[in-house]
C-alpha cells in the first residue's frame, strides 16, 4: 500500500509500534469455528476491538483511520490501538448497506463515500491537527447524485497510481442501470481529486470508467498499474475482475463467466456462500480479498489469477476490508452489521505480521 501523506511525527511508525505492542497478545478470544485452511498462515493478533459496524481503513501518515457505517464516525488509532474520534460526518442516512462507507487519503485531505437521504456522494475535507488529536474541516463535494438504496451502494474509493480517484457504485437495485453508460450506478467511476473528469476517460465528458457492475466493493492495483476489482454476484457467482477502461462486465445480462465477446469475463469466480468479497489489497505477489459471508481471507497469486488459497476460514467471522502496510496485513471484521454473529469484542481490527 502506498501512503499518500508524508506526515510522520512519531519516532517509529504505527506498524512497528503496533507489532511490538501486540507481540505478546496472540489472539485467543476468537475461537475458530472451522480449521484454518493454511497451516503456515501467520499468527494474528487483535490490534483494536469494540468497533461499531466498521467499513473502511486507510492510513494518514502514521495514523490509521477507520469509518463506522452507522455511527458515521471517523476514528483514529495509535500504535497501541487506542482510539480518538476524528469527527462525525454530517448528512449520513444509515440504513441497510448504506451509511459512511469508503475512505481515501490524498495529501492532507480525507475523502469519504457517504449515503445520504436520497443519494450517495463523495466529499473531501482537510485533515487538521496532529496525530492523536486529528479533526476535519468543512466538506467540499467531489461528486453527488449517485443512486442509493437499502443495498448495492458500492462505496469503495481509492486513488490509483495515476493519481486519479476511483469510486465503485452499485446498481442500487436498478439492475438495468448498470448497462446504461449515462447512469452513475453499477459503475466504477474515475475523477480528479477535485471532481473533474479526466480528458482520457473512456467516455467523453463522463466519469464512467467501467460498467456492467452489480455491487463492486474492492479495488486495487499491482506494481504494473493493472487494476483489479471484487464484485458481489446475486445468487450464483461472485467475481474477481481485471478492469479495463470502457469495459463492460456484463451485469445484469450475465453473472460470472459467460464466454460472450460482448462482455469481459472475470478471471475468477466463487459461490456467494464461499465469498461475498468486499475490500481487497494488492501485495507484490498476491491479491488479498476480504470475504463477508465466506468469512475468509483469500489470496490470489498475481502470476496465476485462476488459482487461490484461503486463510483464517471462519475464525473471525465476516471480513469487510483488508490493507497492507510495511510488513503487516490489517483486516477489519464486520460482524455487527446486522448480518453477522458478533462475538465478545466485535468488531475488531486484526493485525497479521508478514514475513
Amino acid at each position: 500500500m502506498t501512503r499518500t501523506s508524508g506526515r510522520r511525527t512519531r519516532g517509529r511508525s504505527i506498524i512497528t509500534g503496533a507489532l511490538a505492542a501486540a507481540s505478546a497478545l496472540l489472539l485467543t478470544s476468537c475461537t475458530p469455528q472451522a480449521p484454518v485452511v493454511s497451516a503456515s498462515a501467520p499468527a494474528p493478533v487483535t490490534f483494536a476491538d469494540g468497533l461499531d459496524t466498521p467499513w473502511s481503513m486507510v492510513f494518514y501518515g502514521d495514523a490509521l483511520l477507520v469509518s463506522e457505517r452507522d455511527s458515521a464516525r471517523v476514528l483514529e488509532f495509535d500504535e497501541n490501538g487506542e482510539r480518538h474520534e476524528v469527527g462525525v460526518i454530517d448528512g449520513v442516512a444509515p440504513g441497510g448497506e448504506g451509511g459512511l462507507l469508503g475512505l481515501a487519503v490524498r495529501d492532507d485531505e480525507l475523502f469519504t463515500y457517504v449515503t445520504g437521504v436520497d443519494e450517495n456522494r463523495v466529499e473531501r475535507r482537510t485533515i487538521l491537527g496532529e496525530p492523536g488529536e486529528l479533526s476535519l474541516g468543512e466538506p467540499t463535494s467531489v461528486i453527488d447524485g449517485i443512486p442509493s438504496a437499502s443495498n448495492h451502494n458500492g462505496g469503495r474509493i481509492a486513488f490509483g497510481p495515476d493519481g486519479m480517484l476511483y469510486i465503485t457504485t452499485g446498481d442500487a437495485g436498478e439492475r438495468d442501470s448498470a448497462q446504461d453508460v449515462e447512469a452513475l450506478s453499477g459503475k466504477i467511476l474515475r475523477l480528479t481529486a477535485e471532481g473533474g473528469i479526466p480528458a482520457d476517460n473512456p467516455f467523453p465528458d463522463s466519469p464512467v470508467y467501467s460498467y456492467g457492475h452489480r455491487n463492486p466493493q474492492g479495488i486495487g492495483w499491482d506494481a504494473e498499474g493493472m487494476m483489479y476489482a471484487s464484485e458481489f454476484g446475486q445468487d450464483t457467482w461472485d467475481e474477481l475482475n481485471v478492469i479495463e477502461p470502457g469495459g463492460n462486465y456484463g451485469w445484469p445480462e450475465v453473472e460470472g463467466t459467460a464466454g460472450d465477446g460482448d462482455f469481459i469475463d472475470p478471471v475468477q469466480q466463487w459461490r456467494p456462500s464461499e465469498a461475498s468479497p468486499s475490500g481487497i489489497a494488492v501485495t507484490g505477489s498476491d491479491i488479498l480479498i476480504a470475504n463477508l459471508r465466506g468469512e475468509r481471507l483469500r489470496r490470489v497469486p498475481l502470476d496465476d489469477l485462476a488459482s487461490s488459497t484461503e486463510d483464517y476460514f471462519g475464525r473471525f467471522g465476516r471480513l469487510r476490508d483488508v490493507l497492507v502496510a510495511e510488513g503487516a496485513v490489517w483486516m477489519l471484521t464486520n460482524n455487527t452489521d446486522g448480518r453477522g454473529d458478533p462475538g465478545d469484542g466485535d468488531d475488531r481490527i486484526i493485525l497479521i505480521p508478514m514475513d
